[in-house]
């Protein structure tokens, strides 16, 4: 599995976007992916030097598909990424902010 298999997207809300100056980025990562894989390919990915990550399982909503069809979103994994202090920030947040 390669880094760009392990990070799927960055989510940009504007929750996620308040955590930015504390250099917090959240993304989107594969469901199988381990704390120390989602580390390694964020430096490999961004250039960057990662102090913390969290993680959490988001599980889908309820939605209706048509008249009756009851259905869902599907399943996902969040990473929260907090980078180290003297690290540089990533550069695809800076525009949003």
């Amino acid at each position: 599995m390669t880094a760009y298999d392990i990070i799927i997207r960055p989510i940009i809300t504007e929750r996620s976007m308040a955590s930015v100056a504390d250099k917090k980025y959240v993304f989107e990562v594969a469901p199988s992916a381990g704390k120390i894989e989602i580390k390694k390919a964020i430096e490999e990915i961004f250039g960057v030097k990662v102090a913390a990550v969290n993680t959490m399982n988001v599980h889908g909503k309820a939605k209706r598909m048509g008249a009756a069809r009851p259905g869902r979103t599907k399943d996902w994994k969040k990473a929260v990424v907090q980078l180290a202090e003297d690290s540089k920030s990533i550069e695809i947040f800076e525009g949003m902010v």
